[in-house]
């Protein structure tokens, strides 16, 4: 089969943590020819970056409109994690559901030679099965992530988790036994015991996350992952053994950069400000802070920040998505914290445009949280990577 005639169709889940990186892989299978179909809701595809004008005729992306709930306390606009309280991640879980046949009915019109999943939703093993189309599936998390949690395990009845004799936060705290090389990958007992109240958390259908990870990866040809060999061999090869079918290591997929001519930021305020400020600072001296919009800080959290960022008497850029417990941007910093560190750093409350700021030659550290997708952001321009880790972000 020619590559030029292959046709994919990708089905991520409705997180920016995953649609970056499933868009990232379409463009790179778009430079090899490959004919792309990009499904997910029409306000997250209009968030998404623009595609590369070279490749753009070769990626399709597809807008099915979000379902409404009956009943549901989604916003009316939202349609993604980032537009959401965790407590409402139930909903959006449910309102995907409902697009099934939709998605259903696209696939099977346009016959594609392979579909490529996420972990949610579950349901397109069973479109690829009963179409028989191949299906693969493509973690956008380490490798040392997966292995950590063993091989795919077949659902739990109802209210049960298999936990063997003992307590399973007490499993979560060493590495698992067929990690045969020294790790020290491994949760805290209150990481263990944040994240076990997130993967049981249960949809009416008594699923779990768990679930629905275990049903696409049973049933996928292989796994396409986002690492590679140099940044976590042995995670790798360990993962292959536990998966019983190919595991392959596409690279870490970083943002694409667009041509100096395709580009449409330096025209933007937000931006002639922070470069501004970025371009008075010396060379590889600023500490980037920055937790993502799906990151939902709580007040002692933001003032713990806070005090360590004046504390370090470092320049800083802190980009500071508005708290809801927060009146307005100053009412989100502690007292006395503009005045303490006035002359050596700038917080901006809001969106910012994280790959640009990386890029200036002013950043030489970034202050982020425990996401596979910036820790590529950052380590692609050789800056110093500090990581706060946070029980489970939503992506």
């Amino acid at each position: 089969m020619k590559k030029d005639s292959i046709h994919v169709v990708m089905v991520p889940w409705l997180a920016f943590g995953h649609l970056q990186p499933f868009f990232q892989l379409s463009i790179a299978l778009a430079k090899e020819k490959v004919h792309v179909s990009f499904l997910s809701t029409p306000k997250n595809i209009k968030r998404l970056p623009k595609l590369p004008s070279n490749i753009a005729p070769l990626v399709n992306l597809v807008e099915f409109p979000l379902p409404s709930l009956d009943g549901s306390p989604l916003p009316a606009d939202a349609e993604a994690s980032v537009d959401i309280p965790a407590d409402q991640m139930l909903y959006l879980y449910q309102a995907y559901d409902l697009l099934r046949e939709p998605v259903k009915n696209f696939i099977a019109d346009k016959k594609p030679d392979w579909v490529i999943a996420d972990i949610v939703p579950d349901w397109v093993a069973d479109i690829a099965r009963e179409l028989n189309i191949p299906l693969l599936k493509f973690s956008v998390f380490t490798a040392s992530s997966r292995v950590f949690f063993g091989p795919p395990k077949p659902r739990a009845p109802p209210g049960q988790v298999k936990n063997g004799s003992k307590p399973l936060h007490e499993l979560l705290t060493s590495p698992p036994p067929w990690v045969d090389f020294p790790s020290m990958v491994a949760f805290r007992k209150y990481e263990a015991l944040g994240l076990i109240s997130v993967l049981r958390g249960e949809n009416e259908s008594r699923e779990t996350l768990l679930g629905y990870a275990a049903v696409v990866e049973g049933s996928c040809r292989a796994v396409a992952i986002r690492t590679c060999m140099e940044f976590e061999g042995d995670y790798l090869d360990t993962y292959n053994k536990v998966a019983g079918k190919p595991v392959i290591p596409i690279g870490l997929l970083p943002p694409e950069e667009l041509p100096a001519n395709e580009r449409t930021l330096a025209c933007q305020p937000i931006w002639q400000k922070i470069s501004k400020w970025l371009d008075e600072q010396k060379p590889r001296s600023v500490v980037f802070v920055g937790f993502g919009s799906e990151c939902k800080l709580s007040k002692n959290q933001v003032y713990e920040i806070a005090n360590g960022v004046q504390l370090s008497g470092l320049p800083f850029l802190w980009i500071l998505q508005k708290p809801s417990w927060a009146l307005n941007g100053i009412d989100a910093l502690p007292s006395g914290f503009s005045a303490a560190t006035e002359g050596r750093g700038l917080v901006h409350i809001g969106w910012a445009p994280q790959t640009e700021i990386l890029e200036h030659l002013s950043i030489g550290r970034s202050l982020l949280r425990a996401e596979f997708g910036s820790a590529i952001e950052t380590l692609k321009h050789g800056h110093v990577l500090v990581v706060l880790l946070f029980a489970l972000t939503k992506d």
